[in-house]
């Protein structure tokens, strides 16, 4: 067998290569020290004393599991992470299921009107209505103190169609000419020969979906007004103006643990979802954002 040749790098590549893998570190360090210094202030017993810098490096047999307790402990969390899943498995399904018919309507060439229907898809995109007249359309509607006023309103994201209308573009013509050949129907064009192929935007997308509406505390604020309906974002945004005005205020809700290592702690624990899925979407990322975004 002949050796394979490694291809040379010039001088100037390496030099790029060496800058670049510099810039990637550099980024790795801006992620990894506010991480770390939340985990380990999330894990500081109450009897420490000390800087910040100090207890990021505070020896493993030292830690608390205090704040962690405290937060599992309490039926307001429970109740406010269970109200975030309900929102972000309702929200993902309902966002892909109204973005996936309206990305392959787009996608279709021979379609009356596409382009008359994609400028009536880019206008409220480019051209916010505000905030005012979405409140009256979701009040008038009778969505208040309802979970569905939380992702109905974005549940359909124009940037979002776009990156899906792009990849469904590029799949070959001819897939969907012999399926119509053959006598398909187009939602059977669609469930039959465009999803299964489909399955790399269809997790990237539901990413973005489930990312925004995790984090989303904006609607909740505005539309939801029972506690017993409250996500957690509102629970850690109300624990972190809480505990800005009295650090002790919120000791008799969640024990005796210190204020700083539940916020901390509820931190950490907000994002754990998302640290758990994208491991299992990050292969199917990259490749629908790149095949989506060809022709979007």
């Amino acid at each position: 067998m002949a050796n394979k040749k490694k291809a040379k790098h010039s001088p100037g590549d390496i030099v790029f290569y060496r800058v670049l893998d510099l810039f990637l570190i550099l980024i790795f360090i801006i992620v990894a020290i506010p991480m770390w210094s939340t985990i380990t202030l999330s894990l500081r017993p109450n009897d420490f004393i000390g800087s910040n810098f100090e207890g990021m490096f505070l020896a493993p047999w030292k830690w608390s599991t205090a704040a962690y307790r405290a937060l599992l402990g309490n039926a307001g969390f429970f109740n406010a992470f269970a109200n975030s899943f309900k929102i972000l498995i309702m929200g993902v399904a309902a966002s892909l299921f109204l973005t996936i018919p309206l990305a392959y309507v787009l996608s279709v060439k021979t379609l009356p009107g596409r382009k008359f229907l994609t400028i009536f898809v880019l206008v409220p995109y480019l051209f916010n209505v505000g905030m005012i007249p979405t409140y009256l359309v979701i009040t008038k509607l009778g969505l208040t103190n309802n979970l569905a006023s939380i992702f109905l309103p974005g549940a359909i994201s124009t940037y979002n169609c776009l990156i899906m209308r792009g990849f469904f573009e590029g799949i070959p013509d001819e897939l969907k000419e012999s399926a119509r050949i053959d006598g398909a129907q187009e939602w059977r064009v669609l469930l039959q020969v465009i999803l299964p192929l489909s399955k790399p935007i269809i997790m990237t997308i539901g990413l973005y979906y489930g990312v925004t509406f995790w984090n989303d505390f904006f609607h909740a604020m505005l539309y939801i007004n029972a506690n017993a309906l409250q996500p957690l974002p509102i629970l850690l945004r109300n624990i972190l103006m809480a505990s800005g005005m009295n650090e002790f205020v919120e000791v008799n809700a969640f024990g005796n643990a210190n204020v700083q290592a539940i916020k901390a702690a509820s931190v950490f624990m907000a994002a754990i979802p998302m640290i758990l899925a994208y491991p299992f979407i990050q292969k199917y990322f990259t490749k629908g954002t790149l095949l989506g975004s060809v022709k979007g």
